[in-house]
Parts: C-alpha cells; structure tokens; sequence
C-alpha cells in the first residue's frame, strides 16, 4: 500500500501500535492549530508516521476536549434508569 506520485508508488511504513505522548500532543497541536480538514492528509502535515484512520479514531475516542471521562453523575444515573424504563434495551 502508498501513495501514487508521478505514477509510481512509495512505500511509506506507518507506525502501529499504542500511540506515545509526543503523537498524542502533535495530534493535539495540529488540529488545535488548523483543524482536521482531510484526514488522509492530516499525518503528512502533522509530521506523524500514522494513517488518517488511525489519527481520525485517536482524536475521536481519545483526544477530543469535549469528551467526558470518569463516572456518571447522579442525575445521569436517574435519566439512564428512567429511559431503561421508558425504552428498554432500544436505544435507536
């Protein structure tokens, strides 16, 4: 797998694996600084050796700020029981 250019390819080796701190904070730095826009193109710019998937996913399920973490509220815990209550196991 690469990236066409000129008609030819070049095989660029993506980094797999957990992701370390310092790609974590250019993640963080790049999208604070210019958004996300494409992310297919976003590693090459970030200077991050990740595909666009990879990068997509860890700012969505780890990175974005308006992500909260830890445990529910009281009140989140009765609106969750209520509508169990109300709906059941349908959550669409």
């Amino acid at each position: 797998m690469g990236r066409t250019i000129n008609g030819g390819y070049e095989k660029v080796e993506l980094k797999k694996g957990p992701w370390t701190l310092e790609e974590d904070q250019k993640l963080l730095a790049y999208v604070e600084e210019h958004g996300h826009g494409s992310w297919r193109a976003l590693p090459a710019k970030a200077g991050l050796q990740r595909c666009g998937k990879s990068c997509r996913l860890r700012w969505t399920n780890y990175l974005r700020p308006d992500i909260k973490r830890g445990k529910f509220t009281s009140q989140e815990e009765k609106d969750i029981m209520r509508l169990h209550a109300l709906l059941g196991n349908r959550y669409c």
